[in-house]
């Protein structure tokens, strides 16, 4: 009977959207994570009278038709890149963006990944490194004499240094933005790679025109939204109790149809 298999397909495609929804819970205390949402589309579907077709020898055509589709399918799991909160850390080398952008990161392999997690930490050598190691492009390297380091809303990073009046200037954050932010492909350790549905980035200092600008000592938080989410958790479990009865009462109908050939 086609029911249990289009009501199977609805099953397994609420099955993957609460998936995707536990998912975006698991990460509320991420820093910079973006949640990402399911889209379905209809399956194809099998014309048993076709709309148009002509009814009649003198020209008339059927208004409407009788379609039988056969399911769901989910497409695809685009990423909602809204602004998430920023929250006061009190650490000096960690940076939030308000608006626009993504850090750029130096991969050992010699690729360049983005991301929106600015919590940074100096490595060994005093450069600016991400949670793994991973250096933070163009490259800053603090000495080891600072006594203290300042990053400007623009990205300018200046640091005071012992028995010297004037500040030393260090470098000068990036900021990369791209076409289609949906289109990155998500690596994981907070960090997306170009694709070509993404686009080529552009590259500007925090600040610059359709750019961001940071804070210095905070971080962005997820922009996931704990009510939106369980709210969708609710509707996506009904619609897989809902799918599930049909399952249940195709089979009944079948039991019914074997029982009166007996």
């Amino acid at each position: 009977m086609r029911a249990l298999y289009t009501a199977s397909t609805g099953m397994a495609a609420q099955e993957m959207n609460v998936e995707i929804i536990s998912n975006n819970i698991a990460n509320m205390r991420t820093s910079g994570f973006k949640r990402q949402r399911a889209e379905f589309q209809d399956l194809l579907y099998e014309s048993l009278r076709r709309v148009g077709a002509s009814s009649s020898d003198t020209g008339t055509v059927l208004p409407t038709g009788v379609d039988i589709g056969s399911g769901v399918k989910l497409v695809a799991t685009p990423r909602v890149m809204s602004q998430g909160s920023v929250a006061a850390t009190e650490k000096p080398y960690d940076v939030a963006i308000r608006g626009e952008g993504f850090f750029q990161v130096n991969l050992p392999d010699g690729t360049t990944a983005y991301t929106r997690d600015g919590s940074f930490e100096l490595d060994p050598n005093g450069q600016l490194v991400t949670a793994d190691g991973y250096v933070v492009a163009p490259g800053i390297t603090v000495p080891a004499n600072a006594l203290s380091v300042a990053i400007s809303a623009t990205g300018e990073v200046e640091a005071t240094i012992q028995g010297q009046t004037a500040t030393q200037n260090l470098g000068q954050l990036q900021l990369a933005r791209f076409m289609n932010k949906s289109g990155l492909e998500a690596k994981g350790d907070n960090l997306f790679l170009e694709t070509p549905a993404s686009g080529a980035p552009l590259v500007d200092i925090p600040g610059a025109e359709g750019f961001g600008s940071v804070l210095q000592s905070y971080l962005e938080q997820s922009n996931v939204n704990a009510v939106t989410e369980i709210s969708d958790l609710i509707a996506a479990q009904r619609a897989y109790e809902m799918n599930s009865k049909v399952v249940s009462s195709a089979d009944q109908m079948l039991q019914a149809s074997a029982a009166m050939m007996r």
